[in-house]
């Protein structure tokens, strides 16, 4: 098991689009959708690179979680645009983003993980990359897509996680500045009602 730490990982957000969301139906939509707003926060506040891709923004997919828009607004006006090629790694600009951010460690999470997510993250993790899918900030229309998805990615070396484990992962120690932060976007963003139980 090779951890991931702030300073070689990069975060890859797929797919989360207005529109896109809306086929989530595994899990409820809007956990999906603040778990991948987490994520954003969780790369901003350890300045970690972040590559954004959409598909067909101009069609029913919609644009890019505003939200996500307004934390990462660097990486949202960089994002890659994908004229409609579905495994975003087989788009060139796409791959290329990723290799430029230099990292070998890529968190992925992406809407919708039967269509968007599952072919990046097996054709990464079969290209040397450690690949770690964030089942929590993404979904599918159904369980048995959802199911057979997770099954093709983990037989091909993803390792699979949620939001609160890689963001302890990647804590390591949540007495250091950084821990602070990111332990305090748990309680407020993941797990707010558990947040307002300590208060």
């Amino acid at each position: 098991m090779n951890y991931f730490n702030a300073d070689d990982t990069a975060l890859l957000l797929i797919d989360h689009q207005v529109g896109t969301m809306q086929l989530i139906k595994n899990i409820d939509r809007e956990f999906a959708a603040k778990q991948s707003i987490a994520l954003a926060k969780m790369a901003k506040i350890l300045n970690m690179p972040v590559v954004i891709t959409s598909s067909q923004e101009e069609n029913a997919q919609g644009p890019i979680l505003p939200e996500i828009a307004k934390i990462l607004p660097e990486a949202h006006a960089a994002r890659v645009k994908r004229p409609g090629v579905v495994n975003a790694w087989a788009y060139a600009d796409f791959r290329n983003a990723v290799l430029a951010t230099g990292r070998k460690n890529l968190i992925m999470a992406g809407v919708t993980t039967d269509v968007c997510l599952i072919f990046p993250a097996i054709d990464a993790a079969l290209e040397g990359f450690n690949v770690q899918a964030v089942m929590d900030a993404s979904g599918s229309p159904s369980d048995l897509s959802e199911e057979f998805s997770r099954q093709r990615m983990r037989d091909a070396g993803v390792v699979l996680t949620a939001t609160n484990t890689l963001m302890a992962e990647i804590a390591k120690d949540w007495s250091t500045p950084a821990g602070q932060q990111l332990i305090t976007l748990l309680f407020t963003d993941v797990f707010p009602a558990l947040g307002a139980s300590i208060a």
